[in-house]
């Protein structure tokens, strides 16, 4: 008896939260000029630091990826080329307009033409 009792308390208690857990919230209040522009100042502010994350993440692939080469050097191993990523199809069918600058190159292509430029250094100095 007591159980039932118990159980059934605890179910009209899960029920009572579950009603107020997906109550209607009220909107929010509009935003005032004030609070307009500092929601533009959030957005620049992020949008910096997205940026500075991303350069700091091609900075540390390059380190890595620096660190890796050298190391194979030293241990005589040949460094592997990089394998070569197609770019997504969005950015391919994106032509750029007439007179613009065209875009840099990849990592990848500095990378062969570093190996490139190592491997023939190598066949001079195995030369002379």
């Amino acid at each position: 008896m007591k159980l039932r009792i118990g159980a059934t308390i605890f179910a009209v208690a899960i029920g009572a939260g579950a009603s107020l857990a997906w109550a209607k919230l009220p909107p929010p209040p509009p935003m005032d000029d004030k609070a307009k522009a500092a929601a533009e100042e959030k957005k620049a502010k992020d949008a910096a630091a997205a940026e500075q994350a991303k350069q700091d993440q091609v900075t540390a692939e390059e380190k890595a990826v620096r660190n890796y080469q050298d190391n194979m050097k030293k241990t005589g191993k040949p460094v592997p080329r990089p394998t070569p990523i197609a770019p997504p199809a969005a950015a391919a069918a994106a032509a750029p307009a007439a007179g613009a600058q065209p875009a840099p190159a990849s990592n990848t292509a500095k990378v062969d033409d570093k190996v490139k430029q190592e491997a023939a250094q190598a066949a001079q100095t195995g030369k002379k």
